[in-house]
């Protein structure tokens, strides 16, 4: 049996699978835990050559594609940015993840690139689909979190001379971004949760435990954690700073204009006007 390839693509920060399913013929609500498989019969009229060919669409903005060339994936791609306008801001594939299935009369074995079955199992393709596609979405965030410290870092330079030129917008934003990134990494890939099949079936189970931990989801997930809890350290402490700062402008304000009335009554008590 010829291997099962798979490919993950982060294309957005989020997909509104319920609508996308809807032009599918498939009429139902999806929530952010579940996922939308596209089987070949989905795939006609998008692709020349559907057949053996699949899409596992997450809520996350994560596609991963079963058994698809380069150019399948951009038409699909091409497709979806007609249903769904969370795609309309992207252009190139830039975080991408490949893995294969491989079905042999040998021992089962779990490694980096393949997962080699006795058997091909219904669960296989959706645990392999579901650990890629959150692999794929945190090295999109992993990425994003470095160029925030990048930003951040220009502010620790200022430090370091002694100064510190930022307003209340942008230590908003900043925090906003952050927060943003903290939340999409549990709650938008839900990292924590797993599959139903998971709690249904004890080998299912252990295989995802085993392409959980290949992946490193659990201690990718921890840094994030640990990194977005940094950068929130470190933007109070600039906040506090900025008010600090803001708070002894003030007071030198009113201690100007404490002395200008002094100085006015004076003024008007030995050189009174008229």
């Amino acid at each position: 049996m010829n291997p099962t390839l798979f490919k993950a693509v982060a294309v957005s920060r989020e997909l509104n699978l319920t609508t996308i399913a809807s032009q599918f013929g498939i009429e139902r609500p999806f929530s952010w835990e579940d996922t939308l498989a596209l089987s070949e019969s989905h795939l006609e009229g998008i692709l020349p050559q559907p057949a053996g060919k699949g899409v596992y669409l997450f809520s996350f903005g994560t596609l991963v594609f079963v058994n698809c060339a380069d150019s399948d994936m951009m038409d699909v791609i091409a497709y979806l940015k007609k249903l769904d306008r969370n795609l309309a801001e992207f252009t190139r594939v830039e975080y991408v993840d490949d893995y294969k299935l491989t079905v042999s009369g040998g021992e089962p074995s779990v490694t980096y690139d393949e997962l080699i079955a006795p058997e091909m199992k219904d669960y296989y393709r959706e645990l392999v689909a579901v650990i890629l596609a959150k692999s794929t979405a945190m090295e999109r965030i992993e990425d994003e979190i470095s160029r925030l410290f990048d930003d951040v870092e220009q502010f620790i330079t200022q430090l370091k001379r002694g100064t510190l030129s930022i307003s209340d917008e942008r230590l908003a934003r900043l925090s906003g971004r952050i927060l943003s990134y903290r939340y999409s990494s549990i709650s938008y890939i839900m990292i924590l949760e797993k599959p139903d099949i998971v709690w249904r079936s004890q080998e299912a189970q252990e295989l995802y435990s085993d392409l959980e931990r290949l992946f490193e989801l659990p201690d990718r997930y921890e840094k994030i954690s640990h990194k977005t809890q940094t950068l929130l350290d470190m933007t109070q402490v600039f906040a506090d700073l900025y008010h600090a700062k803001r708070g002894t402008r003030l007071e030198v304000a009113v201690i100007l204009l404490i002395a200008f009335e002094i100085i006015l009554s004076l003024v008007e008590r030995f050189w009174p006007f008229g």
